[in-house]
Parts: C-alpha cells; sequence; structure tokens
C-alpha cells in the first residue's frame, strides 16, 4: 500500500506553520485548537507524550476546521490508538521498516521522520515524497536541507526540532520546505494558563510567515 503523499501535501500547505502541541489536561484540547484554528493554523500535531493525549486527539477532532493528527508515534500500538481517537494524520520522530509498514497497512497518511539522506532516500522508495526533518537544528538545519536540495529534488521537508519564531522564515524561504513544525505557537505554560489570546496571536505570526 502506498502512503497518501496527496493528503500530506494538501496539509502542508494549508499553513505554513504545524504546532507540535504537549497538552496534559483534555479540558485545554477544545479551546487551544479553537484558538489556532482562528489564528490560521489549523493542522494540529498532538504529541503522544502525556496521559491525556489520545482525549485531547478526540476532543480536537471536533473542533470545526481542525486537521488533527498524532506526533510521536513509535509503536504499532500508537498507531492503532491514534487512528481510534480520530487522528487523520500521523508524525513519526524516525522510520524504522516496522512502524512504516504497520502505518501503510492501516491506511494512515504520514509524515516521517528522516535525518539524513539515506532515511530519506529509503522513504521516497517507498513512495514518501513529504518527510519530517527531525531533529531538524541538531541535525544541522538550513545547511543540512541546502545540501540535500540538489541530489534529493524530488522530496520536500517539514523541518521539526529547534524551529522557533527566530528561525522560521529562514526554514520556509528554502526550496525544499514546503513548512515546518514548531512548539512555539502553544508552549506548555501559555496552554496550562489558557492564555488563548496570546496562542491565538502567535499563530496569526505564524500564519503570515512567507514561503519560498
Amino acid at each position: 500500500m502506498q502512503n497518501d503523499t496527496a493528503f500530506i501535501r494538501e496539509l502542508a500547505g494549508l499553513a505554513p506553520i504545524i504546532p507540535v502541541l504537549v497538552v496534559e489536561d483534555v479540558a485545554h484540547a477544545v479551546p487551544l485548537a479553537e484558538a489556532l484554528v482562528r489564528g490560521g493554523l489549523p493542522v494540529l500535531e498532538v504529541t503522544l507524550r502525556t496521559d491525556a493525549a489520545l482525549d485531547v486527539i478526540a476532543a480536537m477532532a471536533t473542533v470545526e476546521g481542525a486537521r488533527v493528527g498524532a506526533g510521536t508515534l513509535v509503536t504499532a500500538q500508537d498507531v492503532k490508538a491514534s487512528m481510534e481517537a480520530g487522528s487523520t494524520f500521523g508524525v513519526t520522530p524516525g522510520s524504522p521498516a516496522a512502524l512504516i509498514d504497520t502505518c501503510l497497512e492501516a491506511g494512515l497518511p504520514l509524515l516521517p521522520g528522516a535525518a539524513t539522506a539515506t532515511e530519506a532516500m529509503t522513504l521516497q522508495a517507498r513512495g514518501f515524497e513529504v518527510l519530517k526533518f527531525f531533529p531538524a537544528e541538531a541535525a544541522g538545519g538550513i545547511k543540512t536541507l541546502k545540501g540535500l536540495g540538489g541530489p534529493l529534488a524530488g522530496i520536500s521537508f517539514c523541518p521539526t526540532g529547534g524551529v522557533s519564531a527566530q528561525n522560521a522564515a529562514d526554514y520556509l524561504a528554502l526550496p525544499n520546505v514546503v513548512c515546518a513544525g514548531g512548539s512555539w505557537i502553544a508552549p506548555l505554560d501559555l496552554v496550562n494558563a489558557e492564555n488563548w489570546t496570546e496562542i491565538e496571536a502567535r499563530a496569526r505570526a505564524a500564519a503570515a510567515l512567507p514561503r519560498g
């Protein structure tokens, strides 16, 4: 089975930034999603790093305009549970063959993680054209993406990991970057403080970032 590349490209094209979300309290899910959608960031990655994550995904999936996916997929159980919760796409930090097999067999559209040319080429051979470049800054950041752009012209990237308000525009200016993922839009302290106004403002600023 092939990955749904068209679906992933559609998602990547909806906004320049995908918020990477860590949410500890399901009561925050709906107002957080609403603030992000109002701010122009409809594609939401909920990381499976808290006990509430699956319930958060289910709650956010009810918000009009939100496109909710699960991040930090590392096991077959993660894939199954996130789909049952309502995820419409998945994101992995890396791409072991067994995990990719599970996602393909389950029919989950996927943004798989890659940090090297070999990993990117392996995923491309399996039908993936849009990849998560992770951990972006630690893996060489903009210089590495520029280097990959020539030989791997058919691959687009969503850099995540160290992308911030200060460097996001530089990443988005690269021709092989379709969007970027970042946690600065809705950091845990603002979420726990229920500061939806500030989160919406950050989302609006991120949604206005130009792409190359």
